[in-house]
């Protein structure tokens, strides 16, 4: 793998904030109508969290992330993005 630079980093970073905006602002709603599938949702939500951490410590622990600083923060930023990007596919289409 190519060595990450630091401004590449920062600006996945940053990216990843904003997409996960973007999926709070499309959640907030379902989550507020209160109704089963608000509790759905939220089910959903909090093992979608769980299974995405749970995966990331396996790559960390086999060396998957990489071998240096850098590279394990664009491996771990990269990991999330995906998992933020498929929630907001999935909550965009309704």
């Amino acid at each position: 793998m190519r060595q990450a630079h630091p401004m590449t980093i920062a600006l996945d970073c940053w990216k990843l904030g904003v997409e996960a905006a973007v999926v709070i602002n499309l959640r907030l709603p379902k989550l507020m109508a209160g109704n089963p599938g608000a509790f759905a949702e939220a089910q959903k939500m909090v093992a979608e969290k769980i299974e995405a951490a749970a995966i990331l410590q396996w790559k960390a622990m086999t060396g998957a992330l990489g071998t240096t600083p850098l590279s394990m923060m664009h491996a771990s930023t990269s990991h999330y993005r995906k998992e933020v990007g498929k929630n907001r596919r999935r909550l965009s289409r309704g």
